[in-house]
Protein backbone atom coordinates (compact mmCIF):
# COMPACT_ATOMS: atom_id res chain seq x y z
CA UNK A 1 0.00 0.00 0.00
CA UNK A 2 1.78 3.31 -0.74
CA UNK A 3 2.40 6.06 2.03
CA UNK A 4 2.37 9.53 0.71
CA UNK A 5 4.63 12.18 2.67
CA UNK A 6 2.89 15.27 2.24
CA UNK A 7 3.87 17.61 4.55
CA UNK A 8 7.65 17.26 5.90
CA UNK A 9 9.61 20.02 8.68
CA UNK A 10 11.46 22.41 6.86
CA UNK A 11 10.29 21.79 2.95
CA UNK A 12 7.82 24.63 2.21
CA UNK A 13 4.49 22.95 1.17
CA UNK A 14 4.23 22.90 -2.88
CA UNK A 15 1.29 25.04 -4.48
CA UNK A 16 0.81 22.32 -6.86
CA UNK A 17 -1.55 19.07 -5.69
CA UNK A 18 1.12 16.38 -4.87
CA UNK A 19 2.50 14.97 -2.46
CA UNK A 20 6.49 15.57 -1.44
CA UNK A 21 7.35 11.81 -1.76
CA UNK A 22 4.95 8.76 -2.13
CA UNK A 23 7.06 4.95 -0.56
CA UNK A 24 6.01 2.03 -1.97
CA UNK A 25 7.55 -0.64 -0.58
CA UNK A 26 11.40 -0.30 -0.23
CA UNK A 27 11.52 2.19 -2.35
CA UNK A 28 10.85 6.03 -2.35
CA UNK A 29 10.15 8.54 -5.39
CA UNK A 30 10.37 11.87 -4.24
CA UNK A 31 8.63 15.04 -6.12
CA UNK A 32 10.79 17.78 -8.12
CA UNK A 33 12.60 20.13 -5.27
CA UNK A 34 13.15 23.79 -6.08
CA UNK A 35 15.21 26.33 -4.61
CA UNK A 36 12.19 27.27 -1.91
CA UNK A 37 12.48 29.09 1.70
CA UNK A 38 10.70 28.07 4.71
CA UNK A 39 8.88 30.88 3.60
CA UNK A 40 7.31 29.09 0.21
CA UNK A 41 9.29 31.73 -1.87
CA UNK A 42 11.67 31.48 -4.43
CA UNK A 43 15.26 32.25 -3.55
CA UNK A 44 17.07 32.88 -6.53
CA UNK A 45 20.86 32.03 -6.58
CA UNK A 46 23.64 30.76 -8.56
CA UNK A 47 22.99 27.18 -9.79
CA UNK A 48 25.05 25.20 -6.75
CA UNK A 49 22.92 27.53 -4.42
CA UNK A 50 19.71 26.68 -5.76
CA UNK A 51 20.77 23.12 -6.24
CA UNK A 52 22.05 23.33 -2.43
CA UNK A 53 18.42 24.61 -1.04
CA UNK A 54 16.97 21.50 -3.42
CA UNK A 55 19.07 18.86 -2.17
CA UNK A 56 18.85 19.95 1.27
CA UNK A 57 14.76 19.53 0.60
CA UNK A 58 15.22 15.91 -0.94
CA UNK A 59 17.42 14.75 2.30
CA UNK A 60 15.26 15.80 4.05
CA UNK A 61 11.77 14.14 2.71
CA UNK A 62 14.00 11.19 2.18
CA UNK A 63 14.57 11.04 6.09
CA UNK A 64 10.75 11.73 6.54
CA UNK A 65 9.82 9.19 4.85
CA UNK A 66 12.64 6.88 6.70
CA UNK A 67 15.70 6.83 3.93
CA UNK A 68 18.52 7.86 4.35
CA UNK A 69 20.50 10.14 1.81
CA UNK A 70 23.36 6.99 0.90
CA UNK A 71 20.13 5.12 0.27
CA UNK A 72 19.39 7.68 -2.81
CA UNK A 73 19.87 5.72 -5.94
CA UNK A 74 18.56 7.73 -8.74
CA UNK A 75 18.65 11.48 -9.00
CA UNK A 76 17.21 13.42 -11.64
CA UNK A 77 18.22 17.28 -12.81
CA UNK A 78 16.46 19.82 -14.75
CA UNK A 79 18.40 23.41 -15.89
CA UNK A 80 17.35 26.10 -17.55
CA UNK A 81 20.96 26.53 -18.76
CA UNK A 82 23.51 23.78 -18.85
CA UNK A 83 26.13 26.04 -18.63
CA UNK A 84 25.49 25.42 -14.99
CA UNK A 85 26.22 21.55 -15.33
CA UNK A 86 29.23 22.01 -13.66
CA UNK A 87 28.66 23.94 -10.94
CA UNK A 88 26.01 21.03 -9.86
CA UNK A 89 28.93 18.47 -10.99
CA UNK A 90 30.91 20.31 -8.11
CA UNK A 91 28.12 20.41 -5.34
CA UNK A 92 27.02 16.31 -6.61
CA UNK A 93 30.98 15.26 -6.31
CA UNK A 94 30.80 16.42 -2.63
CA UNK A 95 27.29 15.09 -1.66
CA UNK A 96 27.72 11.27 -2.98
CA UNK A 97 30.95 9.78 -2.39
CA UNK A 98 32.74 7.70 -5.05
CA UNK A 99 31.39 4.59 -5.49
CA UNK A 100 27.87 5.69 -4.06
CA UNK A 101 27.17 7.79 -6.46
CA UNK A 102 23.38 7.73 -7.26
CA UNK A 103 22.72 6.91 -11.04
CA UNK A 104 21.59 10.60 -12.46
CA UNK A 105 20.02 12.44 -15.70
CA UNK A 106 20.21 15.67 -16.64
CA UNK A 107 18.60 17.76 -18.67
CA UNK A 108 17.53 21.47 -20.24
CA UNK A 109 14.25 22.24 -19.56
CA UNK A 110 12.33 25.24 -21.49
CA UNK A 111 11.39 26.57 -17.61
CA UNK A 112 10.73 25.67 -14.09
CA UNK A 113 8.24 27.11 -11.79
CA UNK A 114 9.30 30.64 -9.60
CA UNK A 115 12.02 30.82 -12.90
CA UNK A 116 14.12 28.80 -10.95
CA UNK A 117 17.49 27.47 -12.48
CA UNK A 118 17.80 23.80 -11.05
CA UNK A 119 14.56 21.27 -10.17
CA UNK A 120 16.25 17.81 -8.30
CA UNK A 121 14.23 14.72 -7.66
CA UNK A 122 14.89 11.24 -6.81
CA UNK A 123 14.33 7.77 -6.30
CA UNK A 124 15.35 5.89 -2.87
CA UNK A 125 15.64 2.30 -2.38
CA UNK A 126 16.78 0.08 0.52
CA UNK A 127 17.21 -3.58 1.23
Amino acid sequence: MPRHIVAVEGVPPSPSPISNAVVVGNHCWISGQLSVGADGRYHPGSAREEAERAFGHVFRIAEAAGFRPSDIVYVDIAFIDLADVAQVNDLYGQLFPEGRRPARTIYQAAALPFGGRVKVQAVAARD
